[in-house]
């Protein structure tokens, strides 16, 4: 492999993926037009990281395309000719959704269809990664009997120890708009991996993090945490008794995955990638942990209603990519994670 696409490259995922293939010694190219500014504020701008991996690597380039213009997305992949593509951008809270429905289903479902239209009629053979969400499962999982213990739930049916898996149910339940276009763009990667026969991949991520995370309050869950607790903000819990449950994963695991795929690709491939049990934690047991860490009591409020949608308990199954690619497996702890998160927020001297 000589070039690589990363859409969304200034963000969290997309940006570790520019890092981690450079350093590869391969070309990558992004498209990143900023538009998490456009939805989250000055605090949600990613040009501080694109400026920041351009001058780092001298391999990498990036274009301010947006994914909803189609005719300059196909133009734009022919052109370049890429040998995989990932596709990192997106509309990704869904408490943002509500607000602005029609710019959601734009960007996370047309910007999908656009990419894989265009990645069709320049070459079916390329590998094509897209970065799902655990909210294809609505709040299905909320429906499954649940425990609670002193910092948090857990299932009460040891058929879920692992987590949930591939199999479980997307339907019947309530997604919000957001887990709606990410269903809906989740379906057309798959689609276009059977019925054209291309090698598709969707990845439906738990919490991904790590310190390259713009953290902001409706987006990046322990990114934003950290940042509260080094800056003394007061974090909001919202319901739940502040017992829900994510599992967590770095970012470079994930990007260590999509090498593995690009280079042994399936068609139509689905996979729940996350931190499993062993990165679970819930939000009272990460106070404790940050606390641990910067010495920091966390400052927070509880507010009873939870969000929306919203998992009580969410811990991915990570059987199935871990017997497909048996080599992928979580390189990088909860303790090692929370500290580099608290390293990078400490440099940046951010609020």
């Amino acid at each position: 492999m000589r070039k690589i696409l990363v859409t969304g490259a200034g963000g969290l995922i997309g940006s570790e993926v520019v890092r981690f293939f450079c350093k590869k010694g391969i070309e990558v190219v992004g498209i990143d037009n900023n538009m998490r500014q456009v939805f989250f504020g000055d605090k949600g701008d990613t040009t501080w990281n694109i400026s920041k991996l351009e001058k780092e690597n001298a391999r990498f380039k990036n274009y301010t395309i947006d994914i909803r213009d189609r005719e300059t997305v196909s133009k734009f992949i022919l052109e370049i000719k890429p040998d995989a593509i990932v596709h990192t951008a997106a509309q990704p809270s869904h408490d943002l959704a509500a607000s602005m429905p029609f710019e959601d289903f734009d960007v996370n479902a047309v910007g999908t269809l656009n990419l894989l239209e265009a990645t069709r009629r320049y070459n079916t053979s390329v590998p094509f990664v897209h970065l799902s969400t655990n909210k294809v499962y609505g709040d299905n999982p909320n429906f499954l009997e649940l425990t609670e213990g002193e910092t948090r739930y857990d299932y009460a049916d040891s058929k879920y120890f692992n987590g949930i898996s591939e199999t479980f149910s997307i339907d019947q339940c309530k997604h919000s708009l957001f887990g709606a276009s990410k269903v809906a763009s989740d379906i057309l990667v798959q689609e276009y991996g059977r019925y054209f026969n291309m090698p598709t991949c969707c990845l439906r991520g738990g919490c991904l993090t790590g310190p390259n995370h713009s953290g902001v309050e409706l987006h990046g869950f322990l990114s934003y945490l950290i940042k509260c607790n080094l800056n003394e903000i007061e974090y909001k819990i919202y319901g739940y008794k502040g017992k829900q449950v994510r599992d967590n994963i770095h970012s470079y695991d994930v990007a260590r995955f999509i090498d593995l795929f690009i280079q042994n690709p399936k068609v139509a491939a689905v996979y729940n990638i996350g931190g499993g049990r062993d990165n679970s934690i819930s939000i009272l047991e990460a106070f404790q942990l940050i606390e641990s860490i910067s010495g920091k009591p966390m400052k927070y409020t509880y507010v009873d209603e939870n969000r929306i949608g919203d998992h009580i308990c969410y811990i991915s199954n990570l059987n199935k990519i871990k017997t497909d690619y048996p080599s992928w497996g979580i390189t990088k702890d909860l303790q090692t994670t929370f500290q580099e998160i608290h390293d990078s927020w400490s440099k940046k001297g951010q609020v």
